[in-house]
């Protein structure tokens, strides 16, 4: 697994790890049942505070993505696929209220939108 952070980036460095683990069980990276670095080994190796290592864990163990196991570690938990496609299912979301947002701006009707839509779908079934 790799991780790294940004301190210079502005996005608290917690929520950094956190979304690229995050990340990496979404794609598939990290496979369930999968040992992450301890949050000490961890800390470390990024060279940040354990309670910031902590932080993160803590999140994504409050999603369902990694379970705790005291005295063994922390794992990449059995989430089912249900779970990851609800998550998946909430960013395409936010990334489609963009997309109309931006689409209002430019101008564009709904009808237009839905055009461009329709369009680039099937361009993609037939790649």
């Amino acid at each position: 697994m790799h991780l790294s952070v940004s301190l210079s980036s502005g996005e608290p460095i917690y929520l950094q790890i956190k979304e690229q683990i995050k990340n990496q069980i979404l794609s598939g990276q990290l496979q369930e049942g999968e040992l992450l670095p301890s949050i000490r080994n961890l800390a470390q190796n990024l060279k940040i505070s354990v309670i910031t290592t902590k932080r993160a864990y803590d999140e994504l163990e409050q999603e369902g993505l990694v379970t705790s196991v005291s005295g063994k570690g922390t794992f990449v938990s059995g989430t089912n696929k249900e779970s990851i496609r609800e998550i998946k299912y909430r960013a395409l979301e936010d990334q489609i209220h963009s997309a109309i947002k931006e689409s209002r701006e430019l101008g564009l009707t709904r009808q237009e939108l839905l055009h461009l839509v329709t369009i680039l779908y099937g361009e993609e079934n037939e790649a």
